[in-house]
């Protein structure tokens, strides 16, 4: 056993994250990882037994000295640590992100869940630098592939020589998201063979959380159009299909957020003349309020009749880009049970959720059993772009390049995922405890300050404080930022509940939370004042 990390006050942690601990041949088998080995040293001439041994050499994911040194830092967050960048450059970006850019933040140097900014000062990431980073930067596990590539392992492949690497990971993606272990071959062989549309049983591997959402909207449009002239005519030819979406409060449809493509971007609103344009005969967009039972009622009602067909809904969980709003059981199990009765495929946007939940999947916590199910951002840890579409057999109804992308396939990518999914996998229950904690003082916080804060929303690690107005929301964002704490004040869309957001790295303890909760006590107080 490694020896407990020692917090702030000197005590053993609450909850010590779990050592992890493996080797190229450990994670990815040790055949394929011998013959890759043997094949490097014919193509570079070097002795197979020097490549063999870093490849069998074990990574500790994250040391406990790693961790200590994390925590020796904390206390300087909000200070100049380092040197000021006095020359900087402009770039050549949009009129709209040079409005919003914040050079002052912007990484000169990150280790953990630090980042030292352009300004010198030391930030703590309580975003996860906008949910790529659960494991924080430069986490020790992702030695492993610099093993990889100097063991000449390729990162680029293309979509008809899918490499090994991640098509390991395609099996433990499916055994994770069933709930088997990994290893189980009997199951993962049934797993594989089944129809039942309810069983997540293939892997669509992509490189953006856009591109996994609009993959999952082509297969659900390929029951009513024909991706190409020559198909067969689809289940609902000749009905217009109707896509359900989860919108705001008054109903609209700007609350959801699947992806910036064009398609996904009509969803949630954008380009109203182009969906006007194309309702009539296209598809059309519905949206229901957030945990509105009469409002899913009605949607079955309108649009389960005459040449209109309800042709899939997708949903978030927490929608982060509404306030950090989390769905009801309630209303996703009757939205579940409805779309089962009605042959509608379901689309669980995890995009945001998966991975911060103890399971890796938050739908799984909720019992649902989706046909869609798209991952992506925190998975490859930062290290990539890649984001895979789970989904069922029943729905794998497009030709090879309906919904691929041609840089989809990289076997680094999937080795970060790998990483990822085996150090979140083996601190489950920590995850749990330390993002019930808190979320417990986040609502503790809360009650001290009424007038204020008006509640808490999201889920464990990335929970919200919801304000009474969007100013108290700013100022209380503005004076964290200030005091070295990397939060947001959700603002672009003036219908949304005015919250400030968060989504803290896995890798944080109580510790951090103890420290962040100290901060924002503070400024509440300031506030208040």
């Amino acid at each position: 056993m490694t020896e407990p990390f020692i917090n702030l006050t000197g005590l053993p942690a609450r909850w010590p994250f779990q050592p992890v601990a493996l080797s190229l041949g450990e994670l990815c088998g040790e055949a394929y990882v011998r013959a890759a080995c043997a094949n490097h040293a014919v193509l570079t001439g070097e002795e197979p037994a020097a490549v063999t041994e870093a490849a069998f050499k074990r990574v500790e994911f994250f040391p406990p000295a790693f961790e200590r040194r994390l925590l020796h830092l904390l206390p300087r967050v909000g200070q100049k640590v380092g040197t000021r960048l006095a020359e900087t450059s402009a770039g050549a970006t949009t009129r709209e992100f040079e409005i919003h850019t914040k050079v002052e933040l912007a990484p000169l140097s990150a280790l953990g869940y630090f980042r030292i900014g352009e300004d010198g000062h030391l930030y703590l990431t309580a975003k996860s630098e906008h949910y790529h980073t659960p494991l924080g930067h430069s986490f020790p596990g992702y030695h492993l592939l610099d093993r990889a590539r100097r063991l000449g392992i390729p990162n680029a492949t293309h979509n008809n020589t899918r490499g090994f690497i991640t098509r390991r990971l395609e099996q433990e993606l499916i055994s994770s998201v069933n709930g088997f272990p990994q290893g189980d071959v009997g199951t993962l062989k049934t797993v594989l063979a089944s129809t039942d549309p309810e069983v997540l049983n293939r892997v669509l591997n992509l490189q953006t959380g856009s591109l996994a959402a609009e993959a999952a909207l082509k297969f659900i449009l390929a029951r009513f159009y024909r991706s190409e002239a020559t198909a067969p005519l689809p289940k609902y030819h000749g009905r217009i299909p109707v896509l359900l979406v989860v919108g705001n409060d008054d109903g609209d449809l700007k609350a959801n957020y699947h992806g910036t493509t064009i398609l996904t971007q009509v969803m949630r609103g954008m380009w109203p003349e182009l969906h006007e344009a194309i309702r009539e005969r296209g598809f059309r967009v519905a949206a229901v309020r957030p945990d509105s039972l009469p409002d899913l009622e009605a949607a079955f009602a309108n649009y389960e009749r005459d040449n209109l067909k309800l042709a899939g809904f997708f949903h978030e969980i927490v929608m982060m880009n509404y306030g950090g709003r989390r769905l009801s059981r309630e209303f996703l199990t009757r939205a579940y049970e409805l779309c089962r009765q009605h042959d509608v495929p379901t689309v669980a946007d995890e995009i945001q959720s998966c991975l911060w939940a103890p399971g890796l999947f938050l739908h799984r916590e909720y019992g649902l059993r989706p046909s869609f199910v798209a991952i992506g951002k925190g998975f490859p840890g930062g290290e990539y772009a890649a984001s895979r579409l789970l989904f069922s057999a029943a729905f794998d109804n497009l030709p090879q390049f309906g919904a691929l992308v041609t840089n989809g396939q990289e076997e680094l990518a999937s080795l970060a995922y790998l990483v990822t999914l085996r150090w979140a996998a083996a601190n489950r229950e920590v995850i749990r405890e330390v993002g019930d904690y808190y979320a417990g003082r986040l609502h503790k916080l809360a009650g001290k300050f009424p007038k204020l804060v008006t509640g808490v929303d999201g889920s464990r690690h990335m929970s919200c404080l919801r304000f009474g107005d969007t100013h108290s929301a700013v100022t209380f964002a503005k004076l964290l930022v200030a005091r070295g704490l990397d939060v947001s004040a959700q603002t672009y869309k003036p219908d949304c509940p005015p919250s400030v957001l968060t989504k803290l790295p896995l890798i944080a303890g109580c510790e951090v939370v103890d420290f962040i909760l100290d901060r924002m006590a503070g400024v509440l107080r300031e506030m208040k004042q």
